[in-house]
């Protein structure tokens, strides 16, 4: 039976490379995801690893509470910098070989075209530690060109950013670091083997005082990096070092360090990996219904034979073994394959990044024993447990078969059992999905719906391809017999047809499901930026990071701007828990939002009184009128009054209070961002004169409410694209389906076919027979799978406008009628080899086949 097994798959070869192609795409996509992963990983850990190579104790801020013991009188700031007197403390410490002082902050630098380097990734500023007398060398920094900064207004830029940019020693660079432009002279070019420079971001030094004066305090430093004397190991070294340090500062061993950092990575890469190996998933769950379609119909042209086999004393259990060994077989080579072509798709994804401009650093492509093991395991399990439902149809092929030319079709009773559990499903599916979407917490339940509506729907594809596919009969009736032809070939195996046009009726349904929901969401985000927002135009950093108080005073100067107030976030303890307060400027800023308000109004703001949003005030328990004790980020202690409630929503929550009465309370006046309103309204000229204003800085946004929806538009397009650009694997192993199911058709009707040309069917009427056969049956799943697309799109919605009041159904129709159209060209496209294959057939000689 071994034997016999080799010898069906050897014969088969060519009814067995679709479903050969659709393992093989699912598994390249598992092997190149995990190897893909695998080397961006590898590559990071390894030059994170090389950066804390200088590194043998670093010491740091600790802990949260200034206070050290989290009470209620706590500041509230965070860890405090590092004072320059434990630096020189620490260089008296036995088994010391050098001390560097280290400070860190955002730091935008503009090419020179004045757009923003290394957007994306990590735009850093730093120090270079020159040493106590100012002429020494920063070990963390090796110098390629020039000399490094000495003085306010020079900086060293690394040397990857200099050869992106082309800035050289002597040029005059725009930089921000909170706002404000900044042009300085570059005095040296350096390298470095810091994790962000590598992927694509940018380092910009300092001198020490410069630097502590932009990201820390006069005379303090975010962190003290500390090299060993000769022979004193990292563990000896910290336990030293720990004996002077003060309360609330810790001490790290670089290697330490190094693998806290790898670990991060690897947490970064699983989230990438999780989500890739998703979309593998679909992709080989579609390649199900191809694998178990191809061989439902091997065993269906093959009953004769496996009768026989029967008849001469073969046991079902070794007809099953028999399918089931050519499944092995057939995963086995397709996983081999899938294997190496995802080696390829790891190398050609890593290259890709490279091209659209994030560096990659060096190393090798890293093929895991797991990535091998699971590309191997997935493929080969795949298939078999594909095959296994045919397997055991095999084994029930009576030894009376062999005398007759095919086995019987279905019984009645087996379809209705079929249709029976499917409306089961299906309406149990559909029932868990529009009671999610009046849930609070519906996301479990509707992905359980969800999933039992599309099982559902597939035991249900044999009853409902009759009357769709009965639908198009008018449509058909236009091309004559070929039309006539194609919907009866359709509806004959309503079972193939059905396994068929589930494979690309589960991709539409995500990509359309998706497409509603983004497009909605879009929606949504855009009414709400009209809608709460009176202000003219937004200012915030590129990066979201805080703006610096300057650029709120630069705007207030400016003759066109009619209102203006900041938006400062601090945090604060109230009720023995952290609750982040809100500063705007109490006068200014019922004129720049429009806010629902329950109770009270954005007039009542001022002074010791504040505005709550709803939900905020119900955890609280607190109503117009109500007083609370607060603790601010500096420790000192307050009483507020509610003396407004409005309801919340994505852009603008929170408890909302006067400057006046919080800025006391900031070590730093930084703002998240800036409202303003100006007079006339916005206009491209004051657009520009505010930029003008601001030094036309790259770090810096002024944004109007149409720039706000936009910039949010782009990224959920962007998002979008991505994801469809996921999950056109998943219809690409459909359009094999397709091409698989009619090509074995085309095959197991040879005979028909010849028949139908020797009574006069020509050439273009056969090839016209199966293109429309293909074209009903891509159709059919097209239709499903936008209908399931659009149903999940509004369920999910329901439960999105919970949270958003300004959530609004969209139906993409122009997309929708794509997809259509996309699933017609699948079904053109998927049938020019078996329609041309149709046309090939020897007349005579397929009359006579069996």
């Amino acid at each position: 039976m071994f034997r016999t097994a080799l010898r069906n798959v050897l014969a088969h070869k060519a009814r067995l490379l679709m479903t050969t192609l659709a393992v093989m795409l699912g598994v390249a996509f598992v092997a190149g995801t995990l190897v893909f992963t695998s080397t961006l990983s590898d590559a990071f850990a390894k030059s994170s690893a090389k950066g804390f190579e200088a590194v043998d104790v670093a010491i740091r801020p600790g802990g949260p509470d200034r206070s050290g013991d989290g009470s209620e009188g706590g500041d509230l700031r965070g860890p405090a910098d590092l004072p320059h007197e434990l630096l020189e403390r620490v260089r008296e410490v036995p088994g010391v070989a050098s001390t560097t002082g280290s400070v860190s902050g955002f730091a935008a630098l503009a090419d020179k075209d004045g757009k923003l380097v290394g957007e994306g990734w990590s735009t850093l500023g730093g120090n270079y530690d020159a040493g106590p007398n100012g002429k020494g060398e920063d070990p963390r920094y090796d110098l390629r060109d020039g000399r490094a900064p000495r003085r306010a207004g020079e900086v060293a830029l690394d040397s990857k950013t200099a050869e992106r940019t082309g800035y050289e020693v002597g040029d005059t660079v725009r930089l921000s670091v909170n706002g404000p432009v900044r042009e300085e002279k570059v005095t040296g070019v350096f390298d470095t083997d810091d994790g962000g420079v590598a992927a694509g971001g940018t380092l910009v030094l300092f001198d020490t005082a410069t630097a502590q004066e932009l990201f820390s305090q006069p005379g303090r430093y975010s962190e003290i990096v500390v090299t060993a004397s000769d022979g004193v190991s990292q563990r000896e070294l910290k336990e030293n070092v720990e004996e002077i340090l003060p309360k609330e500062t810790e001490a790290v061993t670089g290697q330490q360090l190094a693998d806290d950092q790898a670990r991060m990575i690897e947490t970064q890469m699983d989230g990438m990996r999780t989500g890739l190996l998703v979309f593998a998933g679909i992709s080989l769950f579609v390649g199900v219904f191809i694998i178990a379609n191809t061989f439902t119909m091997l065993v269906a042209q093959r009953t004769k034979e496996l009768a026989l086999l029967r008849a001469v004393g073969a046991s079902r259990r070794q007809v099953t073994r028999s399918v089931l060994v050519e499944a092995v077989v057939v995963g086995t080579a397709a996983a081999v394959i899938g294997l190496l072509a995802g080696v390829g798709i790891g190398a050609g994804l890593r290259s890709l990044m490279g091209t659209m401009g994030a560096t990659v650093p060096d190393g090798p492509l890293v093929v895991t024993p797991t990535a091998v093991a699971v590309s191997l395991v997935v493929g080969i399990v795949v298939t078999v447990l594909a095959a296994w439902l045919p397997a055991r149809r095999a084994a029930k092929v009576p030894p009376v078969a062999a005398m007759g030319s095919v086995h019987a079709p279905a019984t009645t009773r087996g379809l209705v059992v079929r249709n029976t559990i499917g409306a089961l499903l299906a309406g149990a599916g559909a029932a868990l999905v529009l009671t999610a979407t009046g849930m609070d917490d519906g996301e479990a339940p509707m992905g359980a719906g969800a999933a039992l509506l599309v099982i559902g729907v597939f035991v249900l594809t044999p009853l409902l391809s009759r009357p769709l596919i009965a639908a198009a009969a008018p449509v058909l009736r236009a091309f004559g017999v070929s039309g006539k032809l194609a919907r009866l070939n359709a509806v004959r195996n309503p079972r193939r047809t059905a396994a068929t046009a589930a494979a690309l009726m589960i991709g539409l349904t995500l990509i359309t499901g998706l497409t509603v929901i983004a497009g909605s969401v879009q929606k949504g985000i855009g009414k709400l930026a009209t809608d709460s927002i009176k202000a003219d135009y937004v200012v915030s950093m590129a990066n979201y990071m805080p703006l610096s108080a300057e650029i709120e005073r630069t705007l207030a100067e400016q003759d066109e701007v009619t209102a203006i107030s900041p938006m400062r976030n601090s945090p604060s303890r109230i009720d023995g828990e952290y609750e982040y307060l809100t500063g705007v400027d109490g006068a200014a800023f019922g004129k720049l939002v429009e806010l629902d308000f329950t109770h009270g109004s954005s007039a009542d703001l001022g002074g010791e009184k504040v505005v709550v949003d709803r939900e905020t005030a119900q955890e609280h328990g607190w109503r117009v009128g109500s007083d609370f004790e607060v603790t601010y980020e500096d420790g000192e202690r307050g009483e507020l009054t509610v003396a407004g409630v409005y309801e919340g929503n994505e852009m603008i929550r929170g408890i909302m209070l006067d400057t006046a009465v919080l800025d006391p309370h900031l070590e730093q006046l930084t703002s998240m961002q800036v409202m303003v309103r100006t007079e006339g309204g916005p206009s491209e000229s004051v657009q520009s004169s505010l930029e003008e204003a601001l030094g036309d800085n790259p770090a810096v946004l002024v944004q109007d409410k149409q720039d706000v929806s936009e910039s949010i538009a782009r990224m959920i397009t962007l998002m979008l694209n991505m994801l469809y650009a996921l999950l056109a694997m998943a219809v690409v192993v459909a359009v094999l389906g397709v091409v698989n199911t009619l090509a074995m058709s085309v095959f197991e009707r040879s005979q028909e076919i010849g028949m139908l040309r020797a009574i006069g069917l020509d050439r273009r009427g056969t090839k016209r027979m199966v293109r429309l056969e293909s074209l009903v049956i891509s159709l059919f799943g097209g239709v499903l799978g936008i209908g399931l697309g659009v149903f999940f799109g509004w369920a999910a919605g329901e439960l999105i406008s919970s949270s958003m009041s300004t959530y609004e159904l969209v139906l993409p129709w122009t997309r929708i009628g794509v997809f259509l159209s996309l699933a017609a060209l699948v079904g053109v496209l998927a049938a020019l080899w078996p329609a041309r294959r149709a046309v090939r057939l020897d007349m005579l000689e397929a009359i006579k086949t069996e």
